[in-house]
Parts: C-alpha cells; sequence; structure tokens
C-alpha cells in the first residue's frame, strides 16, 4: 500500500493563503454555540470550554471563518455568593479559534450576550446568573415570620428569636441551594466581541504535523 507524503511547501501555501486574507475587524460579533456546559458549583478557573461557531464570519463578502469552526477557552472565574444580594458569576476567556483545516488562530474576545432569560453579561464579558426576585425575598420573609410564629406558639417571647432565626436559617439555605448557583449549559448560543483584530496567521505551524 502506498504511502502519501505532503511535502511542507503545502503546508506554507496554505499558511500563505490564510495570511493574504483580510483581517476580522475589531468589534465583529461572533456567534457560537457551547459545546461544554460550565456551572458555579462544578468549575474553576483555568478549566476548558469549547463552542463551535454558528455563523460564518464575512469580511468585504468573503467568508474568512466558516461556521463549524471551533472555539477554545478557558474559565477566568467562579463566584457563587455566600450573600442574598450576590449574583453567581462564571467568566470566561475565548483563547483561539481552530479552522477546519486544523489552522489555530489566536482570539482576543469578550463575551457580551447569551441566549439565556433572567442573565446578563457584565463590562468585563463575565456570566451574572439570575438575581433574587421580589418572589425570593416574600419567601425569606415568610421564613423568618413563619419561625417566629412556631416559635412564640411553642416557647414565648423566647421561642419568638430562636424561632425567627431557625426560620430564616432555613430561607437562606433555600435560596442558596436553589438560586446561587449560575450555569451555563451546553447549546448556550454565546455573543463574542473581537477586541482587536484577528488576523489569518496561523498562530501554530503545521507543517510538523
Amino acid at each position: 500500500m502506498k504511502k502519501w507524503i505532503f511535502p511542507p511547501c503545502m503546508f506554507l501555501l496554505t499558511a500563505f493563503a490564510l495570511a493574504q486574507a483580510p483581517p476580522v475587524p475589531a468589534g465583529t460579533a461572533l456567534m457560537v454555540k457551547l459545546e461544554t456546559t460550565l456551572a458555579t458549583f462544578s468549575n474553576k478557573p483555568g478549566d476548558p470550554f469549547q463552542g463551535q461557531l454558528t455563523k460564518d464570519v464575512i469580511v468585504n463578502g468573503k467568508t474568512v471563518i466558516p461556521s463549524g469552526a471551533t472555539i477554545e477557552g478557558r474559565v477566568t472565574k467562579i463566584a457563587e455568593p455566600r450573600r442574598i444580594s450576590g449574583r453567581p458569576t462564571i467568566g470566561i476567556m475565548p483563547e483561539a479559534v481552530i479552522l477546519p483545516g486544523g489552522e489555530r488562530l489566536y482570539l482576543d474576545a469578550t463575551l457580551v450576550d447569551t441566549n439565556i432569560p433572567g442573565t446578563d453579561v457584565n463590562s468585563e464579558g463575565q456570566f451574572k446568573g439570575p438575581g433574587h426576585d421580589r418572589r425570593d425575598k416574600l419567601e425569606a420573609g415568610g421564613g423568618t415570620a413563619g419561625g417566629m410564629l412556631i416559635g412564640g406558639l411553642v416557647g414565648g417571647p423566647v421561642g419568638i428569636v430562636v424561632g425567627g432565626a431557625i426560620g430564616a436559617g432555613s430561607a437562606g439555605t433555600y435560596w442558596l441551594v436553589e438560586h446561587h448557583s449560575a450555569i451555563l449549559p451546553a447549546g448556550t448560543e454565546l455573543t463574542l466581541e473581537l477586541n482587536r483584530p484577528l488576523t489569518m496567521a496561523p498562530a501554530v505551524a503545521n507543517a510538523g504535523q
């Protein structure tokens, strides 16, 4: 069986062709489908993530990055506030675009939006999970009041104080478990924005592969 050997010049030609492609301007939006589930209760800074470009990136009428290209990055921040007023946070940093031919491009981009209702992304590109709404606060008040009522019936004035503390504690536990985690499930639609022009020169030479 004949073994085909591709000369290095073919890879050099590919790199040259990419280098001739126009850079993608800063501010360009990249539409990405997340392929890795990220959550505040299971991830830590440094964990990798991966996504897939869902729309062609077109410059001057020419497709320079086709849909299906892979986006790779890492988690930069995980926060699960232990205070009722806080919001869980996931920070991510996109780092590379991998083209269908295997060419790897450096990527400097920031997360600016997702398709998850009730959440937002701050100016630093950090995903903020749902906060506490009016219903949550009513549940908090209900937990404390309920505890005070039961404590008063059982133990008089002292029971009111103890019961209130227990009720507030149980309500707080409920919030921490049910409301203080942020999740970016696989399949989430991410909108990334380029911070600087993306040049098409490969970050890693393929000639030795």
